[in-house]
């Protein structure tokens, strides 16, 4: 009875120990994101934190650089550049529509090349 009860917590174990190893997979990410403001700011922000899987996400008005960690299991980096660029923010890979780009508040427009 002894012995059985020694594997039984042997076995117990090993699943417990396989459970903590799949942990979700969060990486950081930099990239350049257009806007102006603090209005921008908010909305690329917002746009961000849409997006499954972002856990935290910064803009920095002066140098345009976006922080982001993003658990991968769940979407990509693109993703995150596509939602930023529907709200009118151009990203290094992803342009928004003129459409969208020309709703935002006059503050907002950014020179775009």
């Amino acid at each position: 009875m002894k012995n059985l009860f020694i594997v039984l917590v042997v076995f117990m174990g090993l699943f417990s120990s396989q459970a903590q190893e799949k942990k979700s997979k969060n990486a950081k990410y930099n990239f350049d994101v257009n806007g102006n403001c603090e209005q921008c700011k908010k909305r690329i922000e917002k746009a961000a934190y849409s997006v499954a899987g972002v856990k935290s996400v910064d803009w920095n008005i002066d140098n345009h650089n976006l922080q982001l960690i993003l658990n991968e299991q769940k979407s990509s980096l693109l993703d995150v550049k596509k939602a930023v660029a529907n709200v009118g923010h151009d990203t290094d890979e992803v342009k928004a529509s003129d459409e969208v780009y020309k709703k935002l508040h006059s503050c907002c427009l950014y020179d775009r090349d």
